[in-house]
């Protein structure tokens, strides 16, 4: 072959084989894609399939401790006992994963959650027993007592499915009974695929609900010294630690999650977030919880990882004391709408008139804020997002109720039969003046009409 023919020759395979790369760099990722070995032994043909399909579950999946550990998509997905199976692709699976689903291998983690308020209380708060059967009912309230056996909350009536199906059951689907007659799913903290301990010790991910003025955690912890800290040491924390092995080297800053759940050096670590709490801070006129003692002992066993006993010690007094005095001013609010319904210058039917907006926001938003300030560290929130707003909606409240008094008795007269045969004023209201309420019936009066949970 003459040197012409030969150059001919490797200049044309050389232009093929470069196209034949400049092709396949143009194909889709997902054409050209393959599992690693080790996804392949994981998840076998669903990686395979699914990698074309939905390929982000796939790569959340190959970062997660389940693939690294040898655990199946099928592992996961298999129907158990009360699910509805489906045939796909040559593998019968369930049409929804629920909390039964990881309970075949993380049954204490399972057992603990369906006790702690995130389990049917959760749910109940906004639809009340609907959902429930009579034995979750039962289980829920040997442990939480009204909390599941209960109406729907107010608010449902008034604003309408629409709101209640996209905004409040959005948080509340935690506690959401299953058709397996189990509660929830874990995927609502530790995401679906990469089932990541990481994700479950983020703020973030906890402020998914745990935000906003009626529960403003996310905003008090961020606020706080624990917050500041955690934002500037957060890339030097080991998130992904065993929780039976966590230390405060792995995280020496703590998150919601090291507060409420991890056994940090030795203590327990719980999936009941109600263990370390003392006081039921998110009800209107909060009160202490019946394990009072040993939830402020659990905590208090968290906390001396930082501080000394002194310290956390004073700084429970003076969070208690901001409990106290939010319960005083609330239960002046209380009994201010009680006296008024006592009087029957309010309707029965709640959220119907402007004064119960004005009440239900002194205690569910500054209220609810000052108390969760003074537990979290949050200063601001004690203060100007929770008392400034508990003693300024008062005086709007007090102005009210007394023109509700004066519009009654400026009913006195010919239009005073009227008005009461029409059942706008009883008669006996507009004869007499208003009786001011006792303490117990102004309390009542208020958890039976605005306390959602």
């Amino acid at each position: 072959m003459s040197f012409r023919g030969l150059f001919i020759a490797v200049l044309l395979s050389t232009a093929m084989i470069v196209s034949a790369f400049v092709l396949q760099s143009r194909r889709p990722r997902m054409e050209v894609d393959r599992p690693t070995a080790d996804l392949v032994k994981a998840a076998g043909k669903c990686a395979d399939c699914h990698r074309k399909e939905t390929s982000a579950v796939i790569h959340e999946f190959e970062m997660s401790r389940h693939a690294q550990v040898g655990v199946t998509c099928l592992d996961c997905h298999q129907p158990t006992k009360g699910q509805d199976p489906y045939e796909h692709k040559g593998f019968t699976i369930t049409r929804k994963l629920t909390s039964n689903n990881c309970r075949q291998c993380h049954e204490q983690q399972v057992d603990e959650y369906m006790k702690s308020r995130h389990a049917a209380p959760a749910w109940a708060a906004v639809t009340g027993t609907e959902d429930f059967t009579p034995e979750q009912i039962a289980f829920a309230e040997a442990i939480h007592e009204g909390a599941v056996d209960r109406p729907p909350h107010p608010l449902v009536a008034v604003q309408g499915p629409a709101s209640i199906n996209k905004g409040c059951r959005q948080c509340h689907d935690i506690g959401r009974p299953n058709a397996d007659g189990s509660i929830g799913s874990c995927t609502a903290c530790h995401a679906r695929h990469v089932a990541s301990v990481e994700l479950a010790r983020m703020p973030e991910t906890c402020g998914q609900c745990h935000m906003g003025p009626d529960h403003s955690q996310l905003e008090i912890f961020h606020e706080s010294k624990h917050g500041a800290l955690f934002n500037v040491q957060r890339g030097r924390m080991n998130l992904e630690a065993r929780p039976e092995r966590l230390t405060t080297g792995d995280m020496p800053v703590p998150t919601c999650a090291t507060c409420h759940m991890s056994g940090l050096e030795g203590e327990k670590f719980t999936h009941d977030v109600t263990e370390r709490l003392s006081y039921f801070l998110f009800a209107s006129v909060s009160d202490r919880r019946p394990k009072f003692e040993e939830g402020q002992k659990n905590m208090k066993a968290i906390c001396l990882k930082c501080h000394t006993a002194p310290r956390i010690d004073e700084f429970y007094k003076d969070a208690e004391a901001v409990v106290d005095s939010t319960n005083t001013l609330v239960e002046e609010a209380d009994a201010i709408m009680a006296g008024l319904r006592e009087d029957g210058l309010l309707t029965p039917e709640p959220f119907d008139e402007p004064i119960e907006y004005l009440h239900f926001d002194l205690w569910h938003y500054g209220g609810r804020t000052a108390k969760h300030g003074a537990f979290m560290g949050g200063a601001d929130f004690v203060q100007w997002h929770g008392y400034y707003e508990v003693v300024s909606k008062m005086t709007e409240l007090k102005k009210s109720a007394e023109d509700i008094r004066a519009l009654a008795v400026k009913g006195k007269g010919e239009a005073a039969p009227k008005a009461a045969a029409a059942g706008e004023l009883p008669a006996d209201v507009l004869a007499t003046d208003a009786k001011p309420a006792s303490a117990d019936q102004a309390k009542g009066g208020a958890d039976a009409s605005t306390n959602p949970k």
